[in-house]
């Protein structure tokens, strides 16, 4: 029997808002561009370098807590700087976040200066974009162009940070739809995973998989289990990759292929699946993982920036205009 839908007026309506849309999200990622601030603000990238290196240098997780402020601001309703605004409601209270994201204090220093030199011209968003480069090449990783130009939203959303980030517990076919639905290829979700190769995760979130999972090496498991007891310790830290966590490298895929990811998320990447061959590539391949997470950290970049007269340019990054 034909559907309804295959002749409706509706659909057809549908699809032409749809294809607006993308439209529309294409000509925002187009106007973003790498000198961006060459004129309006032409010290901008240098004193974001330079302030992420100092925390960085004094502290080497911040890289990691830099580079992951940017993938959970970009997941929810894109690149848009929400995730630093403060509120009971907003995203900094969602469960992928609460107690969990850190730095904003650094951020914040940043945007005080460039707020002296420049004021009203840096987003927080771009900020974001600028430090999780930064905090990579701090730690030794490879560079890449960061394209400039996005503003600020006004509001932020805690139901979209419930839902948009992908769980420590998801399985592999999850985490490939939770990519898909933002636009990467599965490929490059591995390549973004790599990630796990700097910072550091709280006992909660891989206490069963310790206690738990029977694809676990039975000694990395014992050496958390004293990290992390079976009740209590919830906040207790443990490195995602315990040979070298404070170099942005490809130890992590190392890791994977001996049973020693961290979370249940991280070790699906390499557990009989259709993953297996890229996290090979990458353990045996240095390179071609850092080429990859660069166009990745890109792409991550042009989700559903907002550019022109879209937003604002936020004053403090913790509160709208």
């Amino acid at each position: 029997m034909a559907s309804f839908y295959s002749s409706s007026p509706i659909l057809t309506t549908f699809k032409f808002l749809i294809g607006s849309f993308c439209f529309l999200v294409g000509i925002a990622s187009s106007q973003l561009s790498s000198n961006f601030y060459s004129t309006t603000c032409p010290t901008a990238l240098s004193t974001i370098k330079s302030a992420v290196n100092s925390a960085v240098s004094s502290e080497a997780r911040m890289g990691a807590s830099l580079l992951r402020l940017h993938f959970h601001d970009c997941f929810v309703n894109g690149c848009d700087a929400s995730v630093l605004l403060d509120g009971a409601s907003g995203e900094k209270t969602a469960p992928p976040n609460n107690n969990s994201l850190r730095g904003f204090e650094v951020v914040d220093s940043i945007k005080s200066q460039l707020e002296s030199s420049c004021p009203g011209v840096v987003s927080c968003a771009d900020i974001l974009a600028v430090a999780a480069r930064d905090s990579v090449v701090a730690l030794g990783g490879l560079t890449w162009t960061v394209q400039l130009g996005r503003r600020d939203s006004a509001t932020a959303s805690f139901s979209a940070a419930s839902t948009n980030i992908p769980s420590p517990f998801s399985d592999l076919s999850v985490l490939i739809s939770d990519f898909s639905g933002k636009g990467f290829t599965t490929k490059e979700m591995v390549a973004l995973s790599g990630a796990h190769t700097i910072g550091q995760a709280r006992c909660t979130v891989f206490r069963s998989r310790i206690y738990n999972e029977t694809n676990i090496d039975a000694s990395f498991a014992t050496s958390l289990k004293a990290k992390c007891p079976s009740s209590g310790g919830d906040d207790n830290l443990a490195p995602f990759d315990i040979t070298t966590p404070k170099a942005f490298d490809n130890a992590y895929f190392k890791n994977l292929l001996s049973q020693k990811g961290l979370l249940h998320s991280d070790q699906q990447l390499f557990n009989g699946g259709s993953t297996d061959s890229q996290v090979r590539a990458y353990s045996s391949n240095p390179k071609l993982f850092s080429t990859d997470f660069a166009n990745a950290m890109v792409k991550m970049g042009n989700l559903s920036p907002l550019t022109g007269t879209s937003g604002q340019i936020r004053a403090n990054c913790r509160k709208a205009n």
